[in-house]
């Protein structure tokens, strides 16, 4: 549309020109808005093994590093196995006496030259120290320690030359491929909290998306402590992008409906009051004039200064929800396929007319 003079007639004398200010306009669309809970969980790994040496000994090779990928059965750390490979032979000696010791008194016995009683005890003393080699040579396996699962290596806590105790954990073993998040919702929702409602996962003050799944399990009790409902999500990750142990922000999503909506730019603010720029015709203006000069507005358009079909901006008080997405919901003020001026709002008043540039 050309730019448009506009000469108003007041008290017998012509008023200075004014050109439409040029604006750009939004249609009054539908979107999707949610009734969202917004909080901090913690992901945990659904598989974790804690590795702890299952005998005691000095390191003398260590196979892994934080961050190493590891099979089923493979080798992670080797012991030095000298001094259990001495107790072994020892007791593998005495095993070997008490055998011998056994066999002749069975030989003795029936021939009357030795009491059942002597050769009981001597069978004993054989199995104890059987018994004895069959755990010193378990001892002497669990010396070169192998990975019972696979997973991702985290910190590693010893290195070659240390000595480690039997039971002592030195490492971790995270398979990372699916995390749960364990989410604290406040007592006030639990009555709405029910599993299958979808659960986002995006990294603390941004709404990158990094995941999302749905509630998978709801505690029966709520903490005395915190007066929170422990709510749990499992997420798949198959690219990493999540880790074990991190704290991103959490939206359980209790509620989505479609709704007419204005984009965050149309939207202003006055004395608490939302309002926006409504595209419209003089007819409208005619319906919601507000301190527009209808008159000399009148006159323009009938002396030919104001084109027909020219638009005017018409300030229309608007009641909103909450912003998501970069939009707002309308509860009250306008209709689907209205249009909002989303440019210039600070050079716009009431009834003033305009020139739509998209």
């Amino acid at each position: 549309m050309a730019a448009l003079g506009v000469s108003l007639a007041a008290c017998g004398k012509a008023t200075p020109s004014r050109a439409p200010v040029a604006v750009e306009v939004a249609p009054v669309t539908e979107a999707r808005f949610t009734d969202d809970i917004d909080t901090v969980s913690t992901l945990e790994a659904k598989e974790l093994v804690q590795l702890a040496a299952q005998a005691s000994g000095r390191i003398l090779e260590l196979k892994i590093s934080q961050g190493d990928a590891v099979a089923p059965g493979q080798l992670l750390v080797v012991l030095d196995q000298t001094q259990i490979r001495a107790e072994l032979a020892n007791l593998q000696a005495q095993a070997q006496k008490d055998k011998l010791n056994w066999e002749r008194y069975e030989f003795l016995v029936p021939q009357g030259a030795a009491s059942a009683k002597e050769r009981d005890e001597f069978k004993a003393q054989y199995v104890a120290s059987r018994e004895a080699v069959i755990a010193k040579e378990a001892d002497l396996s669990y010396s070169n320690l192998r990975s019972p699962v696979r997973g991702i290596v985290a910190d590693v806590q010893v290195k070659v030359g240390d000595v480690i105790r039997s039971g002592d954990p030195f490492t971790q073993l995270i398979k990372n491929n699916q995390l749960e998040a364990r989410v604290e919702v406040p007592s006030t929702y639990s009555d709405r909290i029910q599993l299958g409602l979808p659960v986002v996962l995006s990294m603390p003050g941004s709404n990158k998306v990094l995941a999302q799944s749905t509630v998978t399990s709801v505690d029966p009790t709520i903490a005395a402590g915190t007066q929170a409902l422990l709510v749990k999500a499992v997420f798949p990750n198959p690219d990493g992008v999540l880790r074990n142990g991190q704290r991103l922000r959490t939206r359980v999503q209790l509620d989505a409906r479609q709704l007419p909506s204005v984009p965050f730019a149309a939207v202003t603010q006055s004395s608490g009051q939302s309002f926006v720029y409504r595209v419209g015709s003089f007819k409208q203006l005619e319906a919601q004039p507000g301190k527009a000069d209808l008159s000399r507005i009148r006159k323009g358009i009938e002396m030919g200064k104001i084109p027909a079909g020219t638009r005017f901006a018409l300030q229309t008080p608007v009641t909103l929800g909450s912003l998501q997405n970069n939009r707002y919901p309308v509860v009250k003020g306008l209709a689907l396929g209205d249009k909002v001026i989303t440019t210039n709002l600070l050079s716009l008043r009431h009834g003033m007319p305009i020139q739509v540039k998209n």
